[in-house]
């Protein structure tokens, strides 16, 4: 790290080319990961990333580069570079007054992942292993993967803002195999958190495999689903996967600005049900896709993004916010310092309603329950979407009977979101890693139980 005096001199030379805004984003990362088959490790990797990411902007247009040369000639000669793009010369000769943000830190680290023998996380992963491995005769293999990462940042910009933040993460994946009759098919579980070893202090490693076997047991027994529309009911967690994807993605102002996206100019209009609402959250202590400030510096902040149908607001990044003439919303995110950031979702989900699962259950004389939702495709622009359901059940006569596999729900976001007319009251949230433009970032779904009145079931009649 050098004096702000340094940082200064960097961004005043990206100014000097005409740059309306510059800044510099500056990372030291740590990453591991271990994987086991069949309770043996198979492998097992770490290493440290550092490097800085210079960007400037000239009106609405963006320009970025990057560097793993973290020597001020170094960081001199990316901002050369963008400066010589932008190509308008200029006189500047300020040194610019950085005033460094201050906040509570929401996700404190007890035990950071470097500080950890590897035979303690080799330990809880042999935990996962015979959860899943031991659930059923018919589980035929089990991959466990752990993941960690310790990650530093420190934001600079030609504005005064000085920010840094702390961010660890942990997760466990299992994928149990199961296979009966020739017939095969894969449970998934992945649970992480933004902390550190600790984070196994309150997720149970072995219940965590048993509810992946749980899910390929039960679906390598069942039946086929029978395809047509129908009434389905997602069941709450992983199942708001179908609101991040086909939804929230098309709330993020990168297709927003552009235009290119279904809910583009319709702020204040309704666009749901009135018994939906919707928030993106980033300030949860210790959730997966929480942190302090974005990737901009911006303090993050709790964003209501549909208030009882209406649309209230979208996850803006700085960029966005010069494009849509609105505020940033603490949205902006990146994979690591060679991507440019872009507004992102952190912690996206539903919230609850009135009803009990039960009650949502009984009301539905047939159709399907989506238990947990697996793969997927969404057409951002237009909000098609296709999901495969990983554990499904059909309901009939108000009650959840036989199981059944191969499902897959086919529709539109905007419409979805109209048509569902029953909230439960049991929210709750699962991880995973969301891909855009600026890279794979862990973020948070979630939603309570919901019933959809309508919607197109993939099966066989």
């Amino acid at each position: 790290m050098y004096s702000d005096e340094a940082y200064s001199a960097v961004i005043t030379k990206i100014l000097s080319g005409g740059a309306d805004f510059a800044e510099i984003f500056l990372e030291e990362r740590y990453t591991g990961s271990i994987s086991m088959v069949q309770g043996e490790v198979e492998g097992s990797v770490s290493g440290k990333l550092f490097g800085a990411g210079l960007r400037a902007f000239k009106g609405t247009r963006s320009i970025y580069a990057y560097t793993n040369d973290l020597s001020l000639d170094g960081l001199m000669k990316v901002a050369d570079r963008l400066k010589a793009v932008i190509d308008q010369e200029r006189d500047v000769d300020t040194v610019i007054d950085f005033r460094e943000r201050e906040y509570v830190d929401l996700c404190p680290v007890l035990h950071a992942p470097e500080s950890v023998p590897k035979k303690e996380k080799v330990g809880v992963m042999k935990l996962a292993h015979e959860g899943a491995s031991t659930f059923s005769s018919t589980i035929s293999q089990v991959v466990v993967n752990y993941i960690e990462y310790d990650q530093n940042v420190w934001i600079y910009n030609s504005e005064g803002v000085k920010a840094q933040d702390h961010r660890s993460r942990t997760r466990l994946a299992i994928s149990a195999v199961a296979t009966k009759n020739g017939n095969m098919e894969t449970g998934f579980y992945g649970p992480g958190g933004a902390m550190g070893f600790e984070f196994f202090n309150i997720k149970d490693p072995r219940a965590a495999g048993e509810r992946a076997a749980r899910i390929a047991d039960r679906m390598v027994k069942a039946e086929y689903a029978p395809a047509g529309k129908m009434p389905v009911i997602i069941s709450n967690e992983f199942g708001g996967v179908i609101f991040h994807e086909a939804c929230g993605h098309a709330l993020e102002a990168t297709g927003v600005a552009k235009g290119a996206s279904v809910f583009a100019g319709k702020l204040g209009q309704k666009i749901a049900n009135e018994c939906v609402s919707a928030v993106d959250d980033p300030t949860i202590p210790n959730a997966w896709g929480s942190a302090n400030v974005d990737d901009e510096g911006t303090p993050t902040r709790r964003n209501l993004l549909i208030d009882k149908g209406i649309l209230k607001n979208y996850m803006i990044d700085r960029l966005g916010a010069i494009k849509m003439r609105m505020e940033p919303t603490g949205s902006a995110r990146r994979q690591d310092y060679t991507y440019a950031p872009t507004s992102r979702m952190s912690n996206t989900f539903l919230l609850p309603g009135e009803y009990y699962p039960e009650e949502i259950i009984a009301a539905t004389d047939y159709g399907l329950y989506a238990k947990s939702l697996g793969g997927g495709s969404v057409m951002p622009s237009t909000g098609e979407f296709n999901f495969a359901v990983m554990e499904g059940y059909m309901i009939e006569n108000g009650r959840i009977t036989r199981p059944v596999r191969g499902a897959t729900l086919i529709g539109k976001g905007d419409e979805v979101l109209t048509k569902i007319d029953m909230v439960g009251n049991d929210l709750a949230r699962g991880q995973g890693m969301c891909g855009s433009i600026s890279g794979s970032i862990p973020a948070d779904v979630g939603q309570p139980t919901v019933k959809v009145s309508e919607l197109i079931v993939g099966g066989r009649n």
